[in-house]
């Protein structure tokens, strides 16, 4: 009877310690694991809202960058971290879609992570060399039929944001064609301004300026609605392609059993930050907006996640292009 109480009594403790460091949190800095090289798109917007979380924390966010394996390496090195609040993942698209491109994963996709929010959704813009030949979406549709075999697409590798659009693109218009892969979207870009590859479906983070300066040709946007820093670029719906839309959604996560206080603080946190004049700005000059309130949530990320995850799986298994 007394080892039973005993016992009782240090689970208690034990619950007791949990919940007041909860209340406390955040006691230290955090670090928040990006999944890619400095200078990308997910990089950008992370660092935009982890500035301003550490402001209404009251704790520094720092942005580690861990790339690798399409994202699946800094993934990995988050679901094995301590369940505590102070090892935090931002994510893109790629953390549904690597559920199919890799066979096997160190870690489960839906069941190793706690969900903090949706942060943001960055439409992709299909774009093309300025002096390739087609002038539109539809002729461009057209010219990669009668040339499969000749054009080239470039993407950031195998899991990038670029990649999955692409293979999108061959599933909307029926056909396969020569697609080239980078270590990364910077050297994608520099050799589509250089002429050496044809075409490119890319985030408007990165795609934005140069339209606007042409030095590369603007097709479309793949979202419901025109983007408002890019207002003259029609919609893929719009320019002749029924249905495409691809949109690379964020996301915030925590190792699994973080508590469910300290995952409410951080999404708290991540709505002030999503309203804060700056971080509204620059997203609009990257071409994207805040997730809403109620998006950026655990339950709004769960749900999306699930669901990305289900419309993607036949899409990579029907292009039968897989990283393992």
């Amino acid at each position: 009877m007394k080892q039973l109480l005993a016992r009782l009594a240090a689970a208690a403790m034990i619950v007791l310690a949990g919940s007041a460091g909860a209340q406390t949190y955040p006691e230290r800095t955090i670090t928040m694991v990006v999944p890619f090289a400095a200078g990308g798109p997910t990089d950008t917007v992370t660092r935009l809202v982890a500035d301003v979380m550490s402001k209404d924390l009251g704790q520094q966010i720092i942005v580690e960058n861990v790339g690798g394996a399409g994202g699946t390496l800094g993934a990995g090195r988050v679901a094995k971290a301590d369940p505590d609040g102070y090892t935090l993942l931002l994510h893109h698209i790629g953390m549904a879609t690597s559920a199919t491109l890799y066979r096997k994963l160190a870690y489960d996709t839906l069941n190793s992570f706690e969900y903090v929010g949706l942060v943001t959704e960055v439409p992709m813009t299909i774009v093309a060399r300025k002096d390739f030949e087609p002038t539109d979406l539809k002729s461009l549709i057209d010219y990669v039929k009668a040339n499969k075999d000749k054009v080239t697409l470039a993407n950031a590798g195998i899991g990038a944001a670029s990649h999955l659009c692409g293979m999108m693109l061959m599933s909307a218009i029926q056909t396969q064609f020569v697609t080239v892969p980078y270590k990364g979207t910077g050297p994608a870009m520099t050799d589509l301004l250089g002429g050496q590859v044809d075409f490119m479906c890319d985030q408007t983070t990165n795609t934005t300026k140069q339209i606007k300066g042409g030095t590369i040709k603007g097709y479309a946007v793949t979202t419901a609605k025109r983007v408002d820093a890019l207002p003259d670029l029609p919609t893929a719906e719009e320019a002749g392609l029924p249905g495409f839309q691809v949109g690379v959604w964020h996301g915030i996560y925590a190792p699994k059993g973080t508590p469910p206080e300290i995952t409410e603080r951080l999404s708290k946190s991540l709505q002030v930050a999503l309203k804060d004049p700056n971080v509204v700005a620059r997203f609009a000059e990257l071409g994207t907006v805040p997730s809403s309130e109620a998006d950026a949530t655990p339950a709004a990320l769960k749900t999306r996640l699930e669901g990305e995850i289900a419309r993607w799986k036949p899409v990579i298994d029907a292009a039968g292009q897989y990283a393992d």
